[in-house]
């Protein structure tokens, strides 16, 4: 009761929550493009699961506070650059974003037709596998947010659960949004670029400012929002019809 009387529990808790969310606004614009692979009765069911996924991996560290906060100690030196678990996995996890954004736009623009191969079919659970992967790299760079920040740990949990529940709710219109408009998926993968480079050169303490790389982006978001209310006006259809890159068994 004492905790829930303070007011710094409070604004505590209104600060983290929004870090929170947007933080989580990078794995909601890679969960709905991957669940939109799957067939349209599944894509609901993978958007939910994988944010599910993301509340749990979230908790559990914040549970083992002790062993997220010994990944930023060195293991070893490279180069005289130390090295620690969290740059390991920063580095492999930018390193998974940008060979996946890469791959992703390469299969929408030219298509698996176009090298001579027959498109594969995706299934559910490698697409879960794919956004558990993530879930995992996001929700370090979240905990570790939420440890440097507050020190209850109940302030930590309430303010991931709440992000997570934003997260839920808008999902289905970032996808219904993103998968309507050709444009607007090619951006989203590029942010993805974007954000996997920026996870490399941290693994290299090399600091970006999240302030310039959200500033960009929604330079970049103003900017198409104009690109198609000019469309719309216009009533020109779109340029660029982007393929599926995988075959959908209905």
């Amino acid at each position: 009761m004492e905790l829930l009387s303070d007011p710094n529990t409070w604004i505590s808790l209104l600060t983290l929550t929004v870090l929170e969310i947007v933080l989580g606004i990078d794995n909601i614009v890679f969960i709905s493009i991957l669940a939109g692979k799957l067939p349209a009765d599944q894509q609901k069911k993978a958007r939910q699961t994988g944010i599910a996924l993301a509340l749990i991996t979230r908790i559990l560290l914040l549970f083992s506070i002790s062993w997220v906060i010994s990944l930023i100690a060195p293991l070893f030196t490279v180069f005289g650059q130390e090295i620690s678990g969290r740059d390991i996995i920063l580095l492999l996890g930018g390193l998974f974003l940008l060979g996946k954004a890469t791959f992703e736009i390469h299969e929408r623009l030219e298509g698996e037709e176009s090298h001579g191969r027959t498109a594969k079919a995706v299934s559910f659970g490698a697409v879960i596998a794919q956004i558990l992967v993530l879930d995992v790299v996001f929700s370090l760079d979240s905990v570790i947010t939420a440890v440097g920040m507050v020190d209850h740990i109940e302030i930590m949990i309430a303010a991931v659960i709440i992000a997570v529940g934003v997260m839920l709710l808008s999902a289905g219109a970032v996808s219904d949004f993103v998968n309507k408009h050709p444009t607007v998926k090619i951006l989203a993968l590029s942010f993805l670029l974007l954000i996997g480079m920026s996870l490399v050169a941290e693994s290299f303490d090399q600091h970006i400012p999240k302030g310039y790389i959200y500033f960009a982006m929604a330079f970049s978001v103003f900017v198409e929002v104009i690109n198609l209310r000019v469309k719309k006006a216009k009533s020109t259809p779109p340029p660029v019809e982007l393929r599926p890159g995988y075959h959908i068994d209905e």
